[in-house]
C-alpha cells in the first residue's frame, strides 16, 4: 500500500466521520421538532376545550366576566406562541411558550377554583366532562413535555460535545430551549398554607 492510498482513505474515512456526525445531529434535530409537534397536538387540544369550558361557566357565572375573558385571552396568547414555536422551536420562542402556557395554566386555576363556589357548575355534567377532558390533556401536555425535553437534552449534548461540537458549529446546529414548568423563581417557592 503506498502513501497516495493511505492518505486517499484517510480522507475517505474521515469524510465519513464527518457525514455520520452531521447525519446523528440532524436526526437529533428531527426529533426534537417531532416532540415539539406532540407538544403542538395537545395544546391545540387543550384550546380547543377552554372555550367550550368558558362557555358552559358563562351561563352560571354572570359575575365572574373578568376571570372568564382572562382565561379567553391567555388561551389567545399561548396559542399563537404555540403557532410561533412550532414554526421554529428556537430558545426565546419556547420561553414565550412556557410564559403563556404558565399564564393559561393560572387562568384555568382561578376558573376551577370558582366553580367549586357555584353548586350548580359543580354538579353539571358538561362541566364535568370538560374538566375531566382537560385533566386528561394536561396530563398527556406533561408526558409530551418530558419526551420534548429528553429529545432536546440528547440534541444539546451532541451539539455541545466533541467532537460533534466542531460539525455542529460549522453547520449552524444552534441550541434548543426545554420547556419549564415555572418561569419565575416566585413560581418555584413552595406555598403557604394557613389556617
Amino acid at each position: 500500500m503506498g502513501p497516495g492510498l493511505i492518505f486517499v482513505l484517510f480522507v475517505g474515512a474521515l469524510l465519513f466521520w464527518i457525514i455520520n456526525l452531521y447525519n446523528v445531529l440532524v436526526s437529533l434535530r428531527n426529533r426534537v421538532k417531532n416532540q415539539f409537534a406532540q407538544i403542538d397536538v395537545q395544546f391545540k387540544r387543550r384550546y380547543d376545550l377552554i372555550p367550550n369550558l368558558v362557555e358552559v361557566a358563562k351561563g352560571y357565572m354572570k359575575h365572574e366576566r373578568e376571570t372568564l375573558e382572562a382565561v379567553i385571552a391567555a388561551r389567545n396568547i399561548a396559542s399563537a406562541a404555540v403557532g410561533k414555536a412550532a414554526a421554529n422551536p428556537a430558545a426565546a420562542s419556547v420561553q414565550q411558550l412556557a410564559t403563556a402556557d404558565a399564564a393559561v395554566a393560572g387562568g384555568l386555576g382561578r376558573l376551577f377554583a370558582l366553580a367549586e363556589a357555584y353548586p350548580d357548575l359543580k354538579a353539571n355534567t358538561n362541566m364535568l366532562s370538560l374538566q375531566e377532558e382537560l385533566s386528561s390533556t394536561e396530563n398527556k401536555l406533561s408526558f409530551a413535555r418530558q419526551a420534548y425535553n429528553d429529545a432536546v437534552m440528547a440534541y444539546n449534548t451532541s451539539t455541545e460535545s466533541f467532537p460533534s461540537n466542531l460539525i455542529a458549529g460549522a453547520f449552524g446546529f444552534s441550541p434548543s430551549q426545554m420547556l419549564q414548568a415555572t418561569t419565575s423563581a416566585q413560581e418555584r417557592e413552595p406555598v403557604k398554607v394557613q389556617f
